[in-house]
């Protein structure tokens, strides 16, 4: 069948009622490049999927960060693959999730950013948006996501447990999870207080539980309950997001330590902490793996959710937390969105490897169902990359799409090979800019290029259906 007739009719289809009609475990038709290469037989490997939150592509010693330290990711590293050219789903919280979630890219996405424009709320996702959770519940995972969800609010459709999740704790709404200190957080369905914080107009004023340990504590737990059955952890950890609302204590930490005694801005000590904190965590959780004779049968995948921040008193140049990168977060220049991405399963990817490899967040879906064993013939967007992890050949892809509006224009940018468009609304002149020679997009190249600058344009269009929430402006 063409490809592009395909790939119409099956997003006419309602994405979750398809893959019921396809049933459990059957072997589907498989979209151009997803593929199925799930272990043949014995437990499935587990499955953790951790993200930090506003972490940019240079905040991390193996991506080139000098002045602070993160070991425990450094050696994930070392002991797994290194990804130079991997991409957040937005350059915002909650499109980025629903983008991961989801499979799909922010042209095809429900939720394309934190609020609607139309409507001036917060968007869930509805019932038909299949989710990953839901995809691997079906190969028979225990399903659980610790930390910031952003995709539901209390009582809507798009909650984590209607979402395919059998279990989660954390933060629903994500101007509440600014506050990491919190007088209550969700189990389930369920508010959990948390004693001991008290919280005024998202300020905390008596401190008590630190969620981010919270949420760590809950992800050592959640492994050692299904130890005995494959499991898929989605840790969606805070840090090191601002509380925007709390003024100098923006970038909250209980302690600045190690970095105390260093001649930097309170901030500054403040958000290393944290990132370092974060790093400590990750380190737990390794050492749990291996204490439960876990760590061979686990892939874990680190990377953040969009570029580094300038709020809470936070300044992304202090430690060149973009790197070599042009733009910070609600950018889609690469230092928006170009974000670390580090993949570790022992036995089965090769340690100390780098790959150039271009994917996104919406390739995680088909990824996970291929590690899974089972197909997907739902309408994603997303390719799986089990071949590259297993050093094997990859299917190749034409491109790479972004779009967001947040007070900004209507953006629009396209990763194409090499070639990488921006345009800032539909009716301005799309920039180009050649990432093998200039990724740091300085210079503008569409003068000498126009055939290339019309393919960008053409996928501006193409790429994307309509939404009822962020619809294109008019020109």
């Amino acid at each position: 069948m063409n490809t592009k007739k395909s790939d119409k009719m099956l997003r006419s289809l309602n994405r979750r009622s398809f893959i019921r009609l396809m049933g459990a475990g059957t072997a589907a038709l498989a979209l151009p490049g997803l593929g199925c290469a799930g272990p043949k037989g014995g437990k499935k490997p587990n499955i953790i999927y951790v993200m930090a939150d506003d972490l940019g592509y240079g905040d991390l010693g193996c991506y080139g960060q000098t002045m602070f330290h993160t070991p425990h990711l450094d050696q994930m590293a070392t002991e797994g693959m290194r990804f130079t050219d991997y991409y957040a789903g937005s350059t915002v919280c909650a499109p980025s999730r629903s983008c991961l979630l989801t499979g799909t890219h922010t042209g095809h996405t429900y939720i394309r950013g934190n609020r609607s424009r139309v409507a001036d709320e917060r968007v869930p996702l509805r019932p038909e948006d299949l989710t990953v959770a839901e995809v691997l519940k079906q190969a028979g995972y225990t399903t659980g996501v610790i930390g910031k969800w952003g995709l539901g609010e209390a009582g809507t459709t798009g909650i984590p447990n209607r979402q395919g999740f059998d279990y989660w704790f954390g933060y629903l709404n994500q101007g509440r999870a600014h506050n990491y200190y919190p007088d209550y957080l969700w189990k389930n369905e369920e508010k959990v207080i948390l004693e001991g914080n008290v919280v005024e107009r998202n300020v905390a004023i008596q401190r008590a539980h630190y969620s981010h340990d919270l949420f760590t504590q809950e992800a050592l737990d959640f492994i050692d309950r299904n130890r005995d059955n494959p499991f898929f952890l989605y840790m969606a950890y805070t840090i090191p997001h601002a509380n925007n609302e709390a003024g100098k204590e923006g970038m909250e930490v209980p302690s600045d330590e190690p970095y105390s005694d260093e001649n930097w801005p309170q901030q500054q000590k403040n958000c290393a902490a944290m990132i370092t904190r974060l790093d400590a965590d990750m380190g737990k959780i390794f050492t749990q793996l291996k204490t439960l004779g876990l760590d061979e049968d686990t892939i874990v995948f680190f990377t953040s959710d969009n570029g580094p921040h300038q709020e809470g008193g936070n300044d992304p140049e202090f430690f060149n937390s973009n790197g070599p990168l042009r733009g910070i977060k609600r950018d889609l220049y690469e230092g928006g969105i170009r974000v670390p991405m580090i993949a570790r399963w022992p036995g089965h990817i090769k340690a100390g490897t780098t790959s150039s490899l271009p994917w996104a967040h919406w390739d995680f879906l088909p990824t996970a169902a291929a590690i899974a064993g089972v197909g997907v013939s739902a309408p994603v967007d997303g390719i799986s990359v089990l071949p590259t992890l297993q050093g094997k050949a990859q299917k190749d892809r034409e491109y790479l799409y972004w779009e967001f509006e947040e007070g900004r224009g209507f953006n629009q940018a396209v990763r194409m090979g090499d070639w990488k468009g921006v345009r800032r609304n539909p009716d301005a002149p799309t920039e180009l800019y050649n990432l093998r020679e200039d990724l740091g997009e300085e210079h503008n190249v569409a003068a000498g290029h126009p055939d290339i600058v019309a393919r960008v344009e053409e996928i501006f269009t193409s790429a994307r259906t309509e939404s009822e929430h962020w619809p294109m402006p008019a020109v």
